[in-house]
């Protein structure tokens, strides 16, 4: 691609590509921008005018890259917040001094143990604190992950009482308004969904729920929700439009209750939670998106599940949230999503979809074009053996503004 400028010698026309620099020029200009970036940075390179889209970061795989290798990926994308399904310390030591924003997770095993606060003070002086201290971001802390999907009923009962628990850890550690905490419920949770205002919860799961929501209204936090409008379709690919749920141009389903019209199925489902939320008298409880995705690969029993539609779904729904769009109950509201996930994920049970919702291969190949310019760099080692992925990204990065900047200078004092 040819640049205009002025100084160019009338001989060379802007179309001609300039003669390559000789390799001393290019490794002086290399070595002074990699100083000064490091020096300006700190050594590390922060997220800047982020997207407002997260992402959640499983590792249930035997051949994903590095937590480092990952950290420039997906700093190199602008996503600036993730979610972990733990607190792997070795991912939130990869991020520090990003400016990158972290949900951790405790996961359903440990969810019993938090209801001591000794433990749950304890789990928080491990694996919080020290990354606090150094600088990571931590905003959130989910305790379990869609409990009320299965049959447990002790682990059912014992996720208030934990969260409660971390809730009053948190506190006594002086963190208490920094870092909140809530757990992520499934649509299971849900016994009417359609139409959005009508949206209740199931019978079941009112005993837990109602003081759960009296809990998040206290504290300001979270109303976690995955939305799978994928699932929908998957059941019943003959009456569920596929252009609806995939955000794409179609006439609509409208909510005769209250007039209002949805043009996809995830805003619908968004707002069913809220109704059914506001059902039980909160109206001051956000809903966030904690999981939300669609597969690229499926058992022959999962229609739909092809790149052409993750590809299309997830495009679309970054448009829909980069504009701050609300949803048609909550216009004003945009919609919080995280994006599920960010690699494939070879060891995960259940259908093969479930191993194919990711945006990335594991070796850093997009699984589908959505318009993000990500790159994870090579593995490079040292003499000493320790990998060095950040110097292969700064380079990879200051071979391109060299191309622009140096060459440019070059020609325009030659």
């Amino acid at each position: 691609m040819a640049a205009a400028g002025t100084g160019t010698p009338s001989s060379r026309t802007a179309l001609s590509p300039p003669a390559p620099l000789p390799y001393d020029v290019a490794a002086a200009c290399r070595f002074v921008l990699l100083v000064a970036l490091l020096l300006l940075a700190g050594g590390q390179v922060s997220v800047g005018d982020a997207l407002s889209i997260g992402v959640n970061y499983g590792q249930i795989a035997n051949n994903l890259p590095s937590p480092a290798r990952v950290s420039w990926l997906l700093r190199s994308m602008r996503i600036g917040k993730v979610k972990l399904y733990d607190a792997d310390p070795n991912v939130l030591r990869a991020f520090l001094g990003t400016g990158v924003e972290f949900v951790v997770g405790i996961g359903n095993e440990a969810v019993p143990s938090m209801v001591s606060p000794a433990a749950a003070q304890a789990w928080l002086q491990q694996h919080v604190v020290p990354h606090l201290r150094a600088g990571a971001r931590i905003a959130c802390v989910t305790v379990g992950n869609e409990v009320f999907k299965g049959t447990d009923a002790a682990l059912q009962a014992a996720v208030l009482p934990a969260v409660q628990s971390v809730h009053r850890a948190l506190a006594a550690l002086g963190l208490q308004g920094r870092v909140n905490v809530t757990t992520a419920h499934s649509l299971d949770v849900m016994g009417a969904s359609f139409p959005p205002s009508a949206g209740a919860f199931a019978a079941a799961a009112l005993p837990h729920l109602r003081p759960f929501l009296a809990f998040l209204s206290a504290t300001r936090a979270p109303f976690l929700i995955n939305c799978y409008p994928y699932f929908a379709y998957k059941d019943d690919p003959a009456r569920v439009p596929l252009e609806y749920v995939l955000f794409q141009p179609n006439a609509g389903v409208a909510d005769a209750r209250t007039g209002l019209r949805y043009d996809n199925m995830l805003y619908a489902q968004v707002d069913a939670v809220y109704a059914a939320i506001q059902a039980l008298g909160y109206t001051d409880v956000e809903v966030k998106v904690s999981e939300t995705g669609w597969p690229s690969r499926g058992d022959p029993d999962e229609p739909g599940a092809t790149p052409e539609n993750a590809g299309t779904y997830i495009r679309n729904l970054m448009r829909r949230i980069e504009m701050k769009q609300g949803t048609p109950m909550r216009p004003d509201t945009p919609v919080d999503v995280y994006v599920f996930a960010l690699f494939n994920e070879n060891l995960k049970p259940g259908p093969a979809s479930e191993r194919n919702y990711g945006l990335f291969y594991p070796d850093g190949t997009p699984v589908y074009n959505v318009g993000l310019q990500g790159y994870l760099p090579p593995m490079l080692v040292s003499a000493a053996g320790a990998p060095q992925p950040q110097v292969q990204y700064l380079f990879f990065f200051l071979d391109v503004f060299i191309c622009h900047a140096c060459k440019h200078w070059v020609r325009s004092v030659g």
